[in-house]
């Protein structure tokens, strides 16, 4: 395939471009303090031109924070099911790949994670509940193959584990800068080792 072809391959959808502008300027101004007609002058058309492409901006969030979640779960799942075709493969080496999957997650789309921790109770409980479904399924994935790796870590103990590594890696939004980072590649090491360091603590003495 030609570097062209690629690029028109890789080149975001209308559709998806708006979701994208939607999700940064919700994050940093909140849901109610961003119009229409703000979102469609991010992606150069006009508000009502965004009708064609949504219904609302209702529509948009409940879209960002299914999607994201949908994709997190099918990721995960994804990693289990290469393991498995392999064959050869290890416990720690798919927790390590899961980490990295998440870390990739908490750093390129953190105004989700902003979005998650503000709006999720303004979408409508249908799409609230899938939310929380998608959420519980993917936290299981983990949970399987944190259990796989130490065996002697009950369920519960693995979940809460879960969680708190869950919470270690979503806390990027929450730095004061961007630049307070100390680089992508430096930040997803460190990153790496604390969620490791994590489950390793977990374990029973």
């Amino acid at each position: 395939m030609s570097t062209h072809a690629a690029a028109r391959v890789a080149a975001p959808t209308r559709r998806e471009q708006i979701l994208r502008e939607a999700a940064r300027l919700f994050a940093e101004r909140g849901f109610h303090g961003v119009g229409v007609d703000e979102i469609g002058a991010a992606v150069g058309i006009s508000g009502p031109g965004l009708y064609r492409h949504f219904p609302g901006k209702d529509a948009m969030l409940a879209e960002l924070l299914v999607g994201i979640s949908e994709r997190l779960l099918e990721g995960g799942r994804l990693r289990v099911a290469e393991d498995e075709a392999r064959g050869d493969g290890s416990p720690e080496a798919l927790l390590g790949a899961l980490i990295e999957g998440h870390i990739d997650f908490a750093l390129d789309d953190r105004p989700l994670i902003t979005l998650h921790d503000r709006e999720l109770d303004r979408l409508r409980d249908t799409d609230r509940k899938r939310v929380r479904r998608l959420q519980r399924e993917y936290v299981e994935v983990w949970v399987g193959v944190v259990r796989a790796l130490y065996p002697s870590l009950a369920e519960n103990r693995a979940r809460v584990t879960v969680h708190a590594v869950f919470g270690l890696l979503n806390s990027t939004p929450h730095l004061a800068r961007p630049d307070a980072l100390p680089g992508r590649a430096a930040t997803a090491a460190l990153l790496h080792r604390l969620a490791r360091g994590a489950f390793a603590a977990a374990e029973p003495s």
